[in-house]
């Protein structure tokens, strides 16, 4: 190893050493994970073959992909120039690089999906196509056949999540990166840079079928520069196989005898993951940056004393922190703690199946013979998703995240059926005010509305099935999943209409970008 080179790697390690600290010192996707059958679970329309989706794909579905696709496009070409254009600073350049990496579909099997594909700005970097948030709810990945058996998680403020623990004062899991907090920041010490980890190597998100991919693309990326400036000029000095481009161009998973098929050296896979590592923690900075985290809504400028409530905002504020009990798992800070509103804990809400999700058709091999819904023979259409539970009885994924503790396996029966508490800030971002989002890991629920009417009456009205009359105004179906159900902070909240609308309109001042009106305005 030549002197030079031995200074670059000696940098790319102490900058990678540096944006690990900074990164915990500043704050401490949706995949796959296996199910069991249960008898109740919702049952769809007889499932039909892949090539046709099961007959649930909205009729536009094409015109709407190709409008994220181009809009995801505009974003990454948008970022580019001010890459070539702007002299950044470091912490410029790192959030710089976060962002092209977030928006550059380069980075997936076919080079047609992005991370932000399912995660974009106007939406709260979640679900930006309508048609499918009432519908599939999850998003179709690069192999444009397979669906997750999730919503799209919001990433904003997702840095701010502690290394995954288990509290044995509260007896509960806190911290990680998604709805079953699997991306638990054990190995980075950083949750949210193995969030970011997880969907190129996912069969049913971004579909690459080896780690390595990613950084064979990046070696190509016309950002290539900007991560060396970053990460080190040796980022990329690797000896690539001839058939390198035929590998990441073959859909995930790997075959089963080769789970590395693109075959490196022991150095250059060692290079590899440092590249990976880097993609991570990268994507994670842009997050905490205020381009994505920014704290900038109207209850920040009324705790700020730059405004004030409307009187219903205010009564739903009072409601938030009292007798609606929100307040106990989505917390609004207290002593020496950011608003972050979540606790990051897991629950069980007793959300019932959607029989919408594109996933039940999937037990059936596709044209490559990969069947993303698990343990096709006996779930299928009568799938269950275990939550926390699954993950914690994993010991790999198909993402590469895995129980980074073994003493965890056994609490697994306690945490079945149980999701991450997502943030609520930014829950009503939209486009347009009649844009519909999906909330909950499964998008049962169309708007806030409904959410709050189900935490205020689930115990107390009478139950029915899927499509019955009155379901969600005077009836709930039964839970997915019943198991470690929450009774304590929802079920029978005795709230009125009125009470319900105002919590609503509280939740709607946790959108960011907000302006304060000018005192002209005002008048």
């Amino acid at each position: 190893m030549s002197a030079n080179r031995s200074r670059d790697e000696t940098m790319r390690n102490q900058n990678l050493a540096a944006s690990l600290f900074v990164l915990l010192t500043l704050g401490t996707l949706s995949g796959l994970v296996a199910g069991k059958p249960q008898a109740t679970a919702p049952t769809p329309h007889e499932a039909k073959s892949p090539s046709n989706l099961g007959g649930q794909m909205p009729t536009s579905f094409d015109q709407d992909v190709a409008r994220v696709v181009a809009n995801v496009d505009r974003i990454e070409a948008d970022t580019l120039s001010q890459m070539e254009h702007a002299s950044l600073d470091r912490q410029g350049q790192v959030h710089t690089l976060g962002k092209l990496l977030l928006f550059d579909k380069r980075l997936s099997v076919n080079q047609n999906e992005a991370c932000s594909f399912c995660h974009t700005p106007e939406t709260g970097f979640t679900g930006p196509i309508q048609s499918l948030n009432e519908t599939t709810v999850s998003y179709p990945g690069s192999v444009r056949t397979r669906f997750s058996n999730r919503k799209p998680q919001s990433y904003m403020y997702a840095p701010f999540s502690p290394v995954l623990h288990y509290n044995d004062l509260q007896g509960d899991f806190v911290g990680g990166n998604f709805w079953d907090m699997r991306a638990s920041g054990y190995r980075l010490q950083n949750p949210s840079a193995e969030q970011a980890q997880g969907p190129p190597t996912n069969p049913v998100e971004m579909g690459l079928p080896d780690s390595a991919c990613v950084a064979y693309r990046l070696s190509q990326a016309p950002y290539r520069k900007l991560f060396e400036t970053v990460w080190g000029t040796d980022s990329f000095t690797m000896q690539w196989p001839a058939d390198v481009e035929k590998v990441c161009s073959t859909p995930g998973p790997p075959p089963a005898n080769d789970q590395f098929p693109v075959h490196l050296s022991p150095a250059d896979r060692s290079r590899a993951d440092h590249v990976y590592d880097e993609f991570g923690l990268a994507i994670s900075a842009y997050e905490f940056s205020p381009e994505v985290s920014p704290f900038t809504s109207k209850y920040d400028s009324v705790q700020a004393g730059k405004d004030r409530f409307t009187p219903q905002e205010k009564l739903g504020y009072e409601l938030f922190r009292g007798k609606a009990r929100c307040n106990e798992c989505h917390r609004d800070g207290g002593p020496g703690e950011e608003p972050l509103f979540t606790d990051f804990t897991a629950s069980n809400l007793g959300v019932p199946g959607n029989p919408g999700l594109q996933f039940y058709y999937e037990s059936r091999p596709d044209q490559r013979g990969y069947t993303p819904n698990i343990g096709a023979n006996i779930a299928g259409a009568a799938y269950v998703d275990n939550g926390v539970g699954a993950f914690l009885r994993t010991l790999q994924s198909d993402s590469g995240q895995m129980d980074p503790d073994s003493g965890w396996i056994k609490l697994a029966p306690k945490f079945d059926a149980k999701f991450q508490v997502p943030t609520l800030r930014n829950v009503d971002m939209r486009p347009r005010p009649d844009f519909v989002k999906a909330y909950m890991h499964n998008g049962y629920f169309k708007s806030l509305k409904e959410v709050v009417h189900f935490y205020n009456t689930r115990d107390v009205l009478p139950k029915c099935k899927a499509d019955d009359p009155g379901e969600k105004v005077t009836c709930w179906p039964a839970p997915e999943d019943p198991t470690n159900l929450n009774k304590r902070q929802l079920g029978n909240l005795q709230l009125t209409g009125q009470e319900e609308e105002a919590l609503v309109a509280f939740l709607k001042t946790l959108t960011d970008g907000y302006q304060v009106p000018s005192p002209q305005a005002a008048k």
